[in-house]
């Protein structure tokens, strides 16, 4: 955790120019363990060490190698805010107090959840728009615990979860678009109702309960009962596809009727994320927002995703504060959060 850099940051993706990362996620239980909502520590713990020996045997697996273990509920508070900001980690897990862990893939592209809401959350992240590849690794990954671990599984039902919402298939597959274009021509709302009709859902950038900030948003299949993998998968790909071109037909139309408007736009939110003395971490996402439209419409030269995407970690509390070693108050934050993006951007 002493960098801030993970797999789905990565540059030169698919479709990066809207779709920023790509994540598929499984929840899996163990069979003859009560849901973690009811188990004790002494049960807590005990599915803790049945993941890490499961996984001390599947080192040699080519799509896990040797995972580190972090005990989330041992973690400092900080420490726990930087792993949910780099999206290795839910809200929920981040705030428990009963035995829990994270194992994490070297690249960070594999995060397993331990205890959280099921035994198991199983997480594949990556960079771009790689649906078919993201879920087609958590399949390895899932298949190969499976073989180590009983899960919960019933004929009938398909996997079992503590939450009625994800029984059967257990999947969640999801897109994370960044979509300024839609926004600034009033057609995300359209859009957004569009995408509730077939069976999706929006939500912010950290999942449920979370705010959009910065024009990113997570589009996800709500239903996992009743459709096979293949079927949500390929839902969630169409669905993506056309919100892709919706955004890129936006930012032509931008470009063509308001130009001058859209480049004194980006230029003003540029020259404000690079000399600002203070900077709150919603006026910060705004203004990445308006700077991430510029580099991919060629008005703005010299950046790139993988550092635009960092920098979405960056101007999170929780990062700025890892950063400096200690707790900050707001206006601390603020200023050490407009120094980290002033010294990012100008690389300096």
């Amino acid at each position: 955790m002493t960098t801030v850099h993970s797999k789905w940051m990565e540059d030169n993706a698919p479709d990066e120019d809207v779709v920023i990362s790509t994540r598929t996620r499984v929840a899996r239980n163990f069979a003859g363990i009560p849901f973690p909502h009811m188990m004790n520590e002494e049960q807590a713990e005990r599915v803790i060490h049945q993941v890490e020996e499961a996984s001390r045997r599947l080192a040699t697996d080519p799509d896990l190698g040797t995972m580190g273990v972090l005990r989330v509920n041992y973690l400092p508070p900080l420490d726990r805010e930087v792993l949910v900001a780099k999206h290795l980690i839910s809200p929920a897990l981040a705030k428990e107090t009963k035995p829990t862990a994270v194992f994490l893939r070297r690249d960070e592209a594999v995060s397993i959840m331990v205890d959280e809401e099921d035994h198991l959350r199983i997480q594949c992240l990556l960079p771009g728009f790689q649906l078919g590849e993201a879920w087609a690794l958590c399949s390895k990954v899932d298949d190969a615990f499976e073989r180590e671990l009983g899960y919960a599984f019933s004929e009938s039902r398909g996997y079992l979860t503590a939450c009625p919402t994800n029984v059967g298939t257990g999947l969640r597959a999801s897109v994370m678009v960044h979509v300024p274009a839609l926004v600034m021509t009033d057609q995300a709302g359209q859009v957004g109702s569009a995408i509730l009709k077939l069976g999706l859902i929006i939500r912010g950038m950290y999942g449920e309960g979370s705010q959009a900030w910065g024009n990113i948003f997570q589009v996800s299949n709500q239903i996992t009962l009743g459709r096979s993998e293949e079927d949500i998968i390929d839902n969630l790909r169409v669905v993506a596809g056309q919100i892709i071109e919706r955004e890129r037909a936006a930012r032509q139309l931008l470009i063509h009727e308001h130009r001058d408007a859209l480049e004194d736009r980006v230029w003003r939110a540029y020259g404000v994320l690079t000399h600002a003395r203070r900077m709150a971490s919603v006026e910060a996402y705004q203004l990445l927002s308006d700077v991430r439209l510029g580099h991919d419409m060629g008005i703005i030269d010299g950046l790139d995703h993988g550092t635009l995407n960092e920098l979405l970690v960056v101007v999170r509390s929780g990062w700025i504060q890892k950063e400096a070693g200690r707790e900050l108050d707001q206006g601390e934050r603020d200023a050490r959060r407009a120094e980290l993006i002033r010294r990012i951007l100008t690389k300096t």
